[in-house]
This record gives structure tokens, sequence and C-alpha cells, in this order.
């Protein structure tokens, strides 16, 4: 009977630590997007990250797009989004792995401020 236990909590706790993690904030659907004219990109290698809105609270604010050279040679910006009631942030991907976009760093050196 301990050894079926024992197997039996074995099993279950690997089976935890297998799940794949996905962590989302629970808020009800964004505004519609801002549409604004793409400046030309400042230089070579830069990539258009569209505007977009992401909570604070029990908000959103608009980040506004801005042209920005990527953390790594091939990384690629996914975009956040709303989907079955969860807000999933934008984050960068690639080879090197996935870096999250991080919003402090934004209004410490106001980029996250409306541009209209």
């Amino acid at each position: 009977m301990k050894i079926k236990l024992l197997a039996q909590l074995l099993l279950v706790g690997g089976m935890a630590f297998a799940a794949d993690l996905s962590v989302g904030v629970r808020i009800g659907p964004p505004p519609p997007p801002r549409v604004l004219v793409q400046p030309v990109a400042p230089g070579p290698g830069y990539v258009w990250v569209d505007g977009y809105w992401y909570p604070v609270g029990h908000r959103y604010h608009w980040h506004a797009g801005y042209w920005t050279l990527p953390p790594y040679a091939g990384a690629a910006w996914i975009g956040p989004r709303h989907e079955g009631g969860l807000y999933y942030h934008g984050y960068w991907g690639g080879s090197r792995g996935r870096l999250e976009h991080n919003h402090h760093w934004d209004r410490e050196h106001e980029r996250d401020h409306d541009r209209r």
C-alpha cells in the first residue's frame, strides 16, 4: 500500500513539474488600437513595434508605436494579445530565447507617453 501511494505521489509531482506555465492578467478587452502614421525608420536594422494597450491596475494605458533595435540579431517582436479573458504581454522571441518587455524602462525614458 505504501509503495502504491509513493508511486502516485511521484506521478502527480512529475506531472506538476512538466506542466507548461503561461501567465496572463485577467482584465476585460482593451479599447480598439489607435491608428497612427508610422514614421520613417531612423536607420538600418530598426524594427517597428505597433502601438498597443497594456493593463495597469484595472485599466489600460496606451503604448505608442516606436522604432527600436531588437535585443539580439534575429529576435522578433511578439505583440501583446487579449485572449479568453486574459491579457498576455508582448515579448521578444528568437533563437536566444524569450525576453520580456519592461514598461518601467519605457516610463523612465519617456517612451510611454501618448504621441498624438
